[in-house]
């Protein structure tokens, strides 16, 4: 079985403890990005997804600099189609990995709001950019690996004679990570990601989605080696009926603005689709202790573990059983959240799944 991974989530754009109301937002600040990413490696998280959009810090720059003030946490940052030139970026990426002694991860991207895509002049509609990202982590894949020069003909991009210094200092190179529900995303990652990130939905689904993705990825010779995993929040408390008051406190207060925003924003991702069919099906609870609450608000991961720690660790075992082994979380505040699941739930996944646990 595969060695189990936690991931943690850097808020640049902000944090809150409520949604709507001012005196609980928390501004983006390199003070907040020092305090969660501290507590995040205090508490053994593997990895730091670092979000993009157009209210987020630039992620490059913050993940350079966050992997400068930690010693052990590797920043996973984005790869989006047409934003960096493929050579460029094939550059970018291994000098981070020899600066950073073999800290940092990618996370391919497709963006799932139409308008910040448009707004930020990236002019290939959705299947497009899923055709253009396959071109360029292929040529990523291809400059980091190739003996000699490489040659590359596509559809986007024509490279002759393309070379690179220096190669990555994790080898072959480092760990793609994707996260997606369209087939286009499910065949991407089926040919080039390390793991597949799902978002919440019910363990016995995730379990039928990663036997379909091993089978698409069997053409591909990689349907042993592809990993998978979820992108959940987690809502921990010592008690459950604080841990029920903190996730009501946190969308109790929100605007319908931003209620609108989730369902038109990005009502062209098939991800963010099932998602909010999933609230719209089951109500606010898929599981005992699984919520759809924050898709009120929230795009993406809206779907959290809410409860103590047994009944969280218990909730995050189902979907182990299922066939996952990396969890990318958050929550909030994020350096208290990650503080408690360091301490609260690590423990039990530990002692419930022996050896499978960074020590």
């Amino acid at each position: 079985m595969r060695p189990l991974e936690f991931g943690w989530y850097l808020p640049t754009h902000g944090d809150t403890t409520a949604y709507g109301v001012m005196e609980a937002q928390v501004p983006g600040s390199p003070e907040l990005c020092d305090r969660v990413v501290q507590a995040a490696e205090a508490a053994g998280f593997e990895y730091l997804l670092i979000p993009v959009g157009s209210v987020c810090w630039e992620a490059w720059i913050t993940g350079a600099f966050m992997a400068a003030r930690s010693s052990k946490i590797k920043p996973l940052i984005a790869a989006r189609p047409g934003y960096i030139n493929p050579v460029l970026l094939a550059k970018m990426i291994s000098t981070f990995d020899q600066m950073s002694g073999g800290r940092i991860c990618i996370n391919l991207i497709a963006g799932q709001n139409e308008s910040e895509v448009d707004g930020e002049g990236v002019r290939y509609a959705k299947q497009e950019r899923y055709a253009l990202m396959e071109e360029e982590v292929s040529i990523l894949k291809a400059l980091w690996t190739a003996r000699g020069p490489v040659n590359f003909q596509g559809k986007f991009h024509t490279l002759s004679g393309a070379h690179i210094r220096p190669r990555p200092l994790q080898q072959p190179f480092p760990k793609f990570y994707l996260g997606g529900g369209s087939r286009e995303a499910w065949q991407m990652s089926a040919k080039h990601s390390d793991v597949h990130l799902f978002w919440g939905d019910l363990p016995e689904r995730i379990a039928a989605n990663i036997a379909e993705i091993r089978a698409m990825a069997r053409p591909h010779d990689r349907e042993k080696t592809i990993g998978f995993g979820m992108r959940l929040q987690v809502i921990c408390r010592e008690n459950e009926k604080d841990a029920w008051e903190a996730a009501d406190i946190l969308v109790r207060n929100a605007t319908e603005r931003q209620k609108q925003e989730m369902k038109t924003l990005y009502n062209n991702s098939a991800a963010n689709q099932r998602v909010q069919q999933l609230a719209r099906e089951h109500g606010d609870l898929l599981l005992p202790h699984l919520w759809t609450g924050i898709t009120r608000v929230r795009p993406g991961a809206g779907i959290a573990v809410v409860g103590n720690p047994s009944q969280c660790a218990d909730t995050l075992q189902q979907f182990i059983d299922a066939g996952c082994h990396s969890f990318c979380l958050s929550g909030y505040l994020h350096d208290e959240e990650a503080e408690r699941f360091g301490r609260l739930i690590r423990p039990i996944l530990a002692e419930n799944n022996r050896g499978r646990l960074a020590a």
